[in-house]
């Protein structure tokens, strides 16, 4: 029988630059949890409240990233890869009007800090991520998951004197065929396999295989690498998308362009940064 697990949502503030997330997750987590429990938070809030984001309106793109994202982005994905991954007819829609400044620009930063093959997928270019942050700010993909986990919950213990396993989780999905899973984000969890951003951002599409969410670390209890994907998934959809999946989305839901959103509007959003996921004990 396939366990039922329960998602609990906790609603917080934008976090900033700066937030102390630990103690925030502190706060929101107390009087809430139980032991066994699992602890589950976004990568995205944590990389932006430790100030691990770029700001692409600075950087200056080579050749090599302008034709990236005016040809490559504008005719591969537009009008052949995008329908080949089965996309959503509006995100085909923007993949032809990729914008040649902003993506050129972004295009630079997915060539500088993730390589080639990853600069050539349509977003999420080794973990990068430009949804729910302001302006040209990027997200980066964190580089010390495991030891955050661990510190996270190292100080619930301590504070809470709770017995709590944690998970870091990105939104990049992690694609399965019977029990082999990979993903074209860098540094996942053990056991599940790290391929050619591309190839398999296109194998997992095209064959429209089992997608989740991708747990990059985990601490405090052993469980199956299917387990931990189950978990990550769930916890994503409890989470919701904030302010929006994508940069479209967001400057859609604002009426602004890409790079007019604010912090003052991100503050606005209801973000759930933080999914308590429990296994119901058996009787």
């Amino acid at each position: 029988m396939a366990k039922v697990y329960k998602c609990f949502a906790l609603k917080t503030e934008y976090w900033r630059p700066g937030t102390d997330y630990v103690q925030k997750i502190i706060e929101k987590v107390k009087g809430k949890i139980e032991k066994g429990d699992l602890v589950t938070i976004s990568e995205k809030a944590i990389a932006t409240a430790s100030g691990n984001i770029l700001d692409e309106s600075k950087v200056h793109p080579s050749q090599l990233a302008r034709f990236v994202a005016r040809y490559w982005m504008h005719y591969a994905w537009g009008y052949f890869l995008g329908v080949l991954c089965h996309l959503r007819k509006k995100t085909i829609t923007h993949l032809r009007s990729y914008p040649l400044v902003e993506g050129s620009a972004h295009k630079q930063v997915a060539l500088k800090h993730a390589g080639f093959w990853q600069a050539l997928m349509y977003g999420s270019e080794g973990g990068i991520d430009g949804s729910n942050l302001p302006y040209s700010y990027v997200s980066l993909p964190l580089k010390n998951a495991q030891q955050i986990a661990e510190k996270i919950r190292a100080s619930l213990a301590k504070d809470l004197n709770t017995n709590v396993c944690v998970m870091i989780l990105d939104t990049d999905k992690t694609y399965s065929f019977r029990n082999f899973h990979f993903t074209p984000r860098p540094h996942p969890i053990d056991r599940i396999h790290t391929c050619n951003g591309l190839a398999a951002y296109l194998t997992g599409r095209f064959l429209k295989l089992k997608r989740r969410a991708t747990p990059i670390a985990l601490v405090g209890c052993r469980i199956s690498e299917e387990e931990a994907l189950e978990i990550a998934e769930r916890a994503n959809r409890a989470r919701g998308f904030g302010a929006g999946r994508n940069v479209w989305d967001m400057a859609e839901a604002f009426d602004v362009s890409l790079t007019s959103v604010t912090w003052d509007m991100l503050d606005r959003v209801e973000h759930k940064p933080i999914v308590i996921v429990r296994v119901p004990k058996t009787q």
